[in-house]
């Protein structure tokens, strides 16, 4: 409970700083955008991280999904308007469920897409519910994974699946590295898993691996464009912290774009797809 608190406390306490650099207002996502050839803009990422996964994961026109740790429900958004999909979205920080829900609102999509505040280890979802869970970037702040899983489990549908994109230690050995370890703090994550532990770990819980990517070259232009906004908006971050007195998160947030750089150049973590089926 007092980790989920924390994750909540990020979230609320960082939201200003994603709508300043990463255009909330505009893009909507609090995540990594996956880059290709046809990718032109930051934003052109954001959008094609929603088009990568629906393809990847298979998601069908209709299908009913749980957006597990949804942000400001920019993918719910888009898998309604683009898959005519049913969409729960859920989340910890109240501060991203009042974004989300007015967003929804002025979008009229409020007959397709719902928000609440829970916690996807702990639903209260009926049984069998789901098609499809959907999850970018967020069972990585999970300290009780399995938790999850077993969640997933109950409210997914026979035959239903779970989409993943998120971050993994390239192995045991590097998931405790001080790069690592400094970056998942300052956003509140648990410590990195490498991918064969995690696929283990819903493999002994009733799914199986359909497919695993590993994408990290697609998501390094966001990982430069944070390290660059570390260099630009550093010496700003600084100032203001010496004249104000800023939340704890936020007064060291900027700091997150070095590290997760810097890891990532000494190949300290992956970016991975991930499909799993319910058997």
């Amino acid at each position: 409970m007092e980790h989920n608190n924390n994750i909540a406390d990020y979230y609320n306490q960082t939201l200003n700083h994603y709508k300043n650099w990463w255009k909330l207002d505009t893009n909507l996502a609090v995540h990594y955008g996956i880059w290709d050839k046809d990718t032109k803009t930051f934003h052109d990422s954001l959008i094609n991280t929603n088009k990568v996964l629906i393809d990847f994961a298979d998601i069908k026109e209709g299908d009913v999904i749980l957006d597990a740790g949804c942000g400001v429900g920019g993918s719910a958004f888009y898998l309604a308007n683009n898959k005519n999909a049913k969409v729960e979205g859920i989340t910890l920080s109240n501060r991203q469920y009042d974004y989300a829900s007015k967003k929804c609102k002025e979008l009229e999509l409020e007959h397709a897409v719902k928000f609440s505040v829970q916690d996807y280890g702990q639903t209260n979802f009926p049984d069998s519910t789901f098609d499809v869970v959907w999850a970018i970037e967020s069972i990585t702040s999970s300290n009780e994974k399995e938790k999850f899983i077993k969640e997933a489990f109950r409210i997914l549908k026979p035959n239903g699946k779970i989409i993943i994109a998120d971050y993994f230690s390239t192995s045991e050995s590097t998931s405790e590295h001080e790069l690592l370890c400094k970056w998942r703090n300052l956003w509140s994550m648990a410590p990195f898993m490498n991918v064969q532990d995690y696929c283990d770990l819903f493999s002994g819980n009733g799914f199986k691996l359909s497919k695993n990517s590993n994408i990290t070259n697609a998501i390094y232009p966001t990982a430069r464009r944070m390290y660059w906004s570390y260099l630009l908006g550093g010496p700003f971050a600084v100032l203001y912290n010496l004249f104000n007195n800023p939340t704890p998160y936020a007064k060291n947030h900027y700091k997150s774009g070095l590290y997760q750089y810097k890891a990532l150049k000494r190949k300290l973590w992956t970016y991975n797809l991930i499909l799993f089926e319910k058997e």
